[in-house]
């Protein structure tokens, strides 16, 4: 089992900026893919943004692109997601997920940590 802890959310004004962090309790190398997904108030839950460790690809949601970036310390077994320019539409719970396999970087995660409230004032 997998343990994820997410931390980093918070209130921000519109434009703002806000970096998120989830610390796994495993090494990277059984968990070669992890993500950020949300979910907005009253909606289902969506993909935001993934890394693979192995080889460093990523993948975004279009909504985020250019605005959120993804980024992991493998000593740490921390992935970070750093959010600009945001949006009252970006607020939402963040989830941070991971998955034993290294493909499809946008669905089929295996562990889920228990969220972290980002709210954008407008």
């Amino acid at each position: 089992q997998v343990q994820l802890v997410e931390s980093g959310g918070g209130l921000v004004q519109a434009g703002g900026s806000l970096r998120l962090s989830c610390a796994a309790s495993r090494r990277a190398y059984s968990i070669p893919v992890m993500g950020w997904f949300r979910q907005p108030p009253g909606k289902e839950r969506e993909f935001v943004a993934a890394i693979n460790w192995g080889g460093g690809s990523t993948a975004y949601a279009d909504s985020v692109k250019g605005r959120f970036a993804i980024s992991g310390d493998n000593a740490k077994n921390t992935v970070y997601l750093q959010m600009n320019s945001l949006k009252f539409e970006d607020t939402a719970r963040y989830f941070c997920a991971a998955k034993k396999a290294a493909w499809d970087l946008r669905r089929e995660y295996d562990y889920w940590g228990q969220g972290t409230q980002v709210t954008v004032s407008s």
